[in-house]
């Protein structure tokens, strides 16, 4: 297969920051390759370069061989590069077959000025059945679409007219399984067909399906050009989190002994270096050298920790996020679909049925309407509405309620009013280690009765205690230990305690149960 595509050293810097730094591939007439990287990577800011929609700071792009000059996005429409946005770049106020022809309508033969709307409307109702979508829509505004249907419109504006090359960036995990299989069959087809293809993409499950070559970004540079063939989704996640120790796979909490061990050895490097101070003859040049190499030790290792800090701070504000979005998703489109069947469904038994169908459709939608409750739980667990609506103590009043509801343990709690207005990744920190706290109670703790307090110190600091009256721990846990036999919730408590400049402390009175103990300093303003 011949050459399609040729990326020459492009990079791209915005002010100071470097994006993408001098990045070299080809891509050959039929063939698929899959874009990972981390968020941040440089994944989008590459096609959108190949695709015109940003100028580059250095390099070139080749396509059969001969360098693309875009300044237009809509330049690359006519070279026949089709570039699909993570965020579809629709017209709102008009209706889905005026967004897929909009600047490539469709003509009437001899009649070079007059659109044929009866060919549009053909077409794009035959795209719109393809992904299991109702003809009726293509009269409907874009701007009261779910999300789900508004990347689907913008799917078929890219392929209303079959490209030479298409780029996906990151809109896989907009669509439900059904229309990704259906999306995956349609790239295969074209790829058959001759056509190139970048996708970007998270599922790892998917793009090993689809592509034949992986490109990997790390920090802006192409650290590897795979055949996907040839190597392994553990193998790719290694080098998408620029890490080549096994056992670092992990979730966010694999930095966590690190970091403890890290701060051990400063607390006893700043015990060493004060015994020093105290012991040794400041005029004895060696014990000043050593004392001043103990000094620069000391402050490199507080960089260190400081890094990790960062590092484990960025990775938990990613996932909330992730988390935020998976609960978004899972409520707009999963939940809205079984909705929509439901009612289809109730719609049907109001026909003339027999009594056992009639039975049976009852027993389906009782079935969907437990899964719809069950997902409705998952996303009260993802991220629940009521903090970012009313507020942290109205949350946890919520979730107290509904988890002594679901596992029967009866609990006290008071809850200090004069907590007041918290920065969000504090009021989620806490949610989450009350959460993370009650869970370990109604799974480990065999417990009939818990009480929470969360209430603001003389000291202005914040104190989370959790107690039951359970079986307890025989001898306190080690973290490092239970975080090698994958135990993360007190791990995971400790870290977000640790992230916050706070502290954790086990207590397991004689008298039996145990009292979990988070104290974070104070993240009020001061006056």
């Amino acid at each position: 297969m011949s050459v399609l595509l040729q990326v020459q050293s492009l990079s791209k810097t915005f002010g100071n920051l470097r994006v993408l730094d001098r990045v070299s591939f080809e891509l050959r007439r039929g063939e698929v390759l899959g874009l990972v990287g981390r968020r941040g990577a440089g994944k989008s800011t590459l096609l959108h370069l190949i695709a015109g929609a940003t100028q580059p700071s250095g390099g070139k792009v080749l396509l059969d061989g001969r360098a693309l000059r875009l300044t237009m996005p809509h330049q690359a429409h006519h070279h026949g590069i089709e570039l699909v946005h993570q965020a579809p770049q629709l017209v709102e106020q008009q209706d889905i077959t005026q967004n897929i022809f909009l600047g490539r309508e469709l003509r009437k033969p001899m009649r070079v000025w007059i659109p044929d709307r009866e060919r549009m409307f053909a077409q794009a109702r035959a795209f719109m059945t393809e992904f299991g979508l109702r003809p009726g829509l293509l009269f409907q505004r874009v701007g009261s679409l779910t999300v789900e249907q508004r990347h689907l419109v913008a799917l078929a504006r890219a392929f209303c007219q079959p490209p030479r090359l298409l780029l996906l960036d990151d809109m896989l995990s907009q669509l439900n399984f059904h229309r990704q299989q259906v999306l995956l069959q349609r790239i295969r087809e074209l790829a058959g067909e001759g056509m190139g293809a970048i996708v970007c993409s998270e599922d790892l499950k998917y793009l090993f399906n689809l592509t034949d070559r992986l490109l990997v970004l790390y920090e802006g540079r192409l650290i590897a050009d795979l055949r996907t063939a040839d190597c392994t989704p553990r193998e790719v996640v290694e080098l998408i989190v620029g890490v080549d120790n096994r056992e670092q796979i992990t979730p966010v909490i694999w930095a966590l002994e690190s970091y403890h061990q890290a701060q051990r050895q400063t607390e006893d490097l700043f015990r060493r270096q004060a015994e020093l101070h105290v012991t040794l003859e400041a005029s004895d040049t060696l014990n000043r050298q050593l004392v001043e190499k103990l000094r620069d030790q000391v402050k490199a290792m507080n960089r260190l920790n400081k890094a990790l800090q960062q590092t484990q701070r960025r990775l938990m504000t990613e996932r909330e996020e992730e988390r935020k979005s998976l609960a978004r998703e899972l409520h707009d489109s999963v939940i809205q679909d079984l909705l929509s069947l439901n009612y289809r469904l109730e719609e049907t038994e109001l026909n003339e049925i027999s009594a056992e169908q009639r039975r049976e459709l009852g027993e389906i939608r009782h079935a969907i309407r437990q899964v719809v409750g069950d997902l409705r739980q998952l996303c009260r667990d993802l991220r629940p509405p009521t903090i970012d609506n009313l507020g942290l103590s109205t949350a946890i009043r919520s979730f107290v309620q509904e988890w002594e509801d679901r596992t029967g343990i009866e609990i006290n709690m008071e809850i200090d009013e004069g907590i007041g207005w918290l920065p969000e990744s504090i009021e989620l920190s806490v949610f989450r280690i009350i959460q993370e706290g009650l869970n370990n109670v109604s799974k480990h703790a065999d417990a009939q009765i818990a009480r929470l307090d969360l209430r603001r110190t003389p000291a202005d600091n914040l104190l989370i205690r959790i107690s039951d009256n359970g079986r307890g721990f025989d001898a306190l846990p080690n973290l490092a230990d239970l975080s090698a036999q994958k135990h993360y919730g007190l791990v995971g408590i400790s870290e977000r305690a640790a992230l916050l400049g706070g502290s954790m402390h086990i207590e397991s009175p004689q008298k039996g149960g145990l009292v979990l103990q988070v104290e974070i300093p104070s993240p009020y303003p001061s006056e």
